[in-house]
């Protein structure tokens, strides 16, 4: 995510940082860098403009934080300076009315149906009680698609006959029975001149005033995606879902769409799968853009997937009886959480590590090692001689140095968790340690 443009703001801050105090004309190359940096990330060139500008203004002559170099200090604006741009704030969804009626917009290909499934499961997980309602008369498959999808993540569906309108009022009426409180409606993606469409959905936002009416925008677009959103705006749309943001590697999109069209993000789509959307906060993504990470969001992610599971271990570490079975057991977890290289993605430092191919492929090789051992030899390693290694590489498909390597790795990182969980701070070399042996973190 935004690969292209944090190594090039990174650069800048790393040029900075090597200096002991900034001059104004220090200053004022860093933004020339910064706005090269942004304009050919695909941002809108009025954001790249208004963004500088704000910058400029509160860097040359801002007091320098005693606890922080000069290059830190610009730093911190540009951070608060793109927070800012983004919205600020988290943005919550409306939810008004019984039962709630939230109406999915966009063009054609930006992923309204899937989204529609993930922001059903995204609701269902926060204890509301969704149903999936298709309304797309133009779209031969449409129903089916969300139908399926429905099925799979086991959430009540509805629609998909000749009179949307009518079958909606019914699906109102009949919410209480469901049960659903929530009603996520999709609609027809537009195509360019598509009037029967775009008087279609006018017609449907008439009619029965849904209090969120999101934006669906493929992120991948850039800048386009601000003419595109002015097509919807009077539809009375009240906020945006940004997908497929993980294949984003410049950052138009992201930053250009609340600057304008006033609508606050409030969704990102980050993969494939049904439970791939997050809530959009601002700071957490200026922290990502410019490679500080975003821890917040990755304790939050592995809570809502493992929380329980990581706590039981977690207990295990602070007793020392952490084995090989309580490894695997974490390393099944933390891939419910998502792949590994996404996890890592939001550690400051591990940008460059997360794209590395080979992290998955070792990560699947760990678990065949751990998986062909023994119940006895999981829960005691140091019983793993010569022999037994020679079996366990056999049964994984590995070597004998993988299973060694493995053991080694194993041993230093049950040493860390359990000066973790005593001290409950990492120890020096901490880093060195996890960009050494990253799979199972």
């Amino acid at each position: 995510m935004f690969e292209s443009l944090t190594e090039k703001l990174t650069q800048v801050f790393r040029k900075l940082g090597g200096k002991g105090r900034l001059s104004e004309e220090d200053v004022r190359e860093g933004l020339r860098e910064i706005r090269r940096a942004l304009l050919s990330a695909d941002v809108y060139f009025p954001v790249v403009r208004e963004l500088t500008e704000r910058i400029r203004g509160r860097a040359v002559g801002e007091e320098v934080l005693s606890a922080l170099t000069p290059a830190q200090q610009l730093l911190k604006i540009v951070r608060d300076e793109l927070a800012e741009l983004m919205g600020g704030e988290a943005v919550s969804l409306k939810l008004k009315g019984q039962p709630a009626l939230v109406m999915l917009v966009g063009p054609k290909g930006g992923g309204k149906t899937t989204t529609a499934g993930k922001l059903a499961l995204h609701l269902r997980k926060r204890g509301r009680h969704p149903l999936l309602f298709c309304a797309d008369p133009f779209r031969p498959a449409a129903a089916e698609q969300l139908g399926t999808l429905a099925e799979k993540i086991e959430i009540p569906f509805r629609g998909g006959g000749s009179n949307p309108v009518e079958e909606l009022r019914a699906a109102v009426r009949e919410s209480p029975k469901v049960p659903a409180d929530t009603i996520v409606i999709d609609t027809p993606g537009l195509l360019p001149g598509q009037g029967e469409a775009l008087d279609f959905l006018r017609e449907l936002a008439g009619i029965f005033s849904p209090g969120d009416v999101l934006l669906v925008l493929d992120a991948l677009v850039g800048q386009e995606a601000v003419e595109i959103a002015k097509t919807f705006l009077p539809l009375g749309t009240t906020g945006v879902v940004l997908t497929k943001l993980d294949g984003d590697a410049r950052g138009g999109a992201a930053l250009s769409v609340r600057y304008a069209t006033e609508l606050p993000v409030l969704f990102i789509g980050v993969g494939e799968h049904p439970p791939d959307l997050e809530v959009f906060h601002p700071t957490r993504m200026a922290d990502r853009i410019l490679g500080l990470g975003d821890v917040a969001g990755l304790f939050e992610k592995v809570e809502e997937v493992a929380g329980k599971e990581l706590e039981e271990i977690s207990q295990k570490v602070r007793t020392g009886e952490f084995t090989l079975q309580d490894y695997l057991e974490e390393l099944e977890a933390l891939r419910r959480a998502g792949p590994i290289s996404q996890l890592l993605s939001r550690i400051p430092g591990f940008g460059r590590i997360a794209d590395d191919p080979e992290l998955e492929r070792e990560l699947v090789k760990v678990r065949a090692i751990i998986q062909s051992m023994t119940p006895e030899e999981r829960l005691n390693p140091h019983i793993i001689g010569a022999s037994r290694k020679r079996r366990i590489a056999r049964g994984s498909g590995t070597t004998v140095q993988d299973v060694n390597r493995l053991l080694s790795q194993f041993e230093k990182m049950r040493k860390l968790m359990k000066q973790l969980g005593k001290k409950r701070k990492l120890p020096p070399g901490w880093e060195q340690l996890l960009r050494e042996n990253p799979p199972g973190l």
